[in-house]
């Protein structure tokens, strides 16, 4: 079977014999009853462990209202319309809202930038600011150490409303509910101690049983507390199809039930040879963004197994601290090591590309210069094809073949999971 995979703007085919195909892992076809904004305003008007927002939210409280940055593929435009809609029918006035964004430990915006992230409407009607890291509120300390400080325009609000969509995250288990807060309008330092519990192998996919980081960051929201979420489910085209609301905790649950139903994939067995893709620009512009297609697709090769990257990586690397990293490593496990002793925004990427590497083979499908990729501990080639050969030619007739063509969104459980 000829299976194709996106490569920048391209594609790159792979003939595969039939009798090695275990799988191709796409999203599971299921009937959405709703979409886009009726999907939002269906979800507001059946919220899940909590009153109506309308019923929650009072008449001159303070309403910061937490949504995704740039980097995420959050459409705040089909979201907060019907948040506003639903606040204003419970008598809020639009001068004590605030749309902050989350940036966590991304570059502000420009006010190009918010206008198209919330859409002409909200900008024009309630105030849009950038979280400030530099401007926080210490709150408290978790547990597992963790500072609670969080931007000011959040800490300081009487009522507190977290946006954003779930997805798989690949040490947080999933993204959405708390995460609004912590990493989203919180300190590089809180965020640093957060996510340095990265190597623990309970944080990782899927997984919220046991997986610190997740329990660290809702930990993190009882101190300062959201009081309502509203978190969408995207397609693999970034739309919304299905949306919960509610409960940080209850409504955030049900979501990833519905994540689950569309992109959790149970294998019969792992395989010898995995092919992954993102799915071509531009989410495989670089390796930093890559990365999330390869981490998924561990959970479905065997140890010793080979994994085959295709990504076109045509702007590089995509982050300076990434490329530090894995530019002066001599070897993967020192990767590891460092991110259990200094963990670095950046450089936490790098540390799970080694972690891979420590049960697989590599090779990247890429424009990046050959020896520049040898030196970061992957096999470069430019063909998915020659990959596969070679890789069938190493584990013989018999091997097992599995492909993720849109590998960041998809992900594999193994039997023994």
């Amino acid at each position: 079977m000829k299976v194709e995979f996106g490569y920048g703007k391209s594609t790159q085919v792979v003939d595969i014999p039939d009798k090695n195909l275990d799988d191709i892992l796409l999203a599971t076809d299921i009937e959405h009853e709703r979409r886009g904004p009726d999907a939002v305003k269906y979800a507001l008007l059946n919220p899940i462990g909590s009153p109506r927002l309308k019923d929650l939210a009072k008449p001159g409280q303070k309403i910061a209202i937490i949504t995704s940055d740039i980097s995420r593929p959050l459409p705040s435009f089909d979201v907060i319309p019907s948040i506003l809609d639903e606040l204003y029918e419970g008598g809020c006035s639009p001068k004590d809202i605030k749309v902050v964004f989350a940036l966590g430990s991304h570059r502000c915006h420009t006010e190009e930038e918010k206008k198209k992230l919330v859409g002409e409407r909200v900008y024009s009607e309630v105030e849009c600011v950038d979280s400030d890291p530099g401007d926080c509120i210490h709150m408290g300390t978790t547990s597992r150490g963790t500072p609670v400080d969080i931007t000011r325009s959040v800490a300081e609000a009487d009522f507190r409303i977290g946006v954003g969509n779930i997805e798989f995250h690949y040490f947080a288990g999933y993204s959405g509910g708390a995460k609004a807060l912590m990493p989203g309008v919180s300190t590089p330092s809180a965020i640093q101690a957060n996510h340095s519990m990265m190597v623990d192998e309970k944080a990782c996919a899927g997984n919220l049983n046991g997986n610190p980081i997740r329990a660290d960051i809702e930990e993190s929201e009882t101190f300062c507390h959201l009081s309502f979420i509203v978190n969408p489910v995207l397609d693999e085209h970034k739309h919304i199809v299905y949306c919960v609301a509610g409960d940080v905790t209850e409504a955030h649950r049900a979501g990833c039930r519905y994540l689950d139903k569309m992109y959790r994939k149970p294998l019969k067995r792992r395989a010898d040879i995995v092919i992954v893709s993102q799915g071509g620009a531009p989410k495989d512009a670089n390796l930093y963004q890559t990365q999330k297609a390869l981490d998924n697709s561990k959970y479905a090769v065997r140890d010793g197994g080979t994994i085959i990257v295709v990504g076109a990586c045509n702007e590089g690397l995509g982050s300076a601290k990434f490329e530090e990293w894995l530019t002066t490593a001599n070897t993967p496990d020192e990767l590891i090591e460092r991110v259990g002793k200094d963990f670095q925004l950046g450089g936490h990427k790098a540390a799970a590309i080694a972690m891979v590497l420590k049960h697989a083979k590599i090779v990247l499908i890429s424009e990046m210069d050959d020896d520049f990729v040898r030196s970061i501990f992957l096999e470069p080639m430019h063909s998915a094809q020659q990959a596969f050969d070679e890789a069938y030619a190493k584990y013989g007739e018999d091997c097992s073949v599995i492909c993720m063509p849109f590998g960041g969104a998809t992900l594999p459980i193994p039997p023994e999971d």
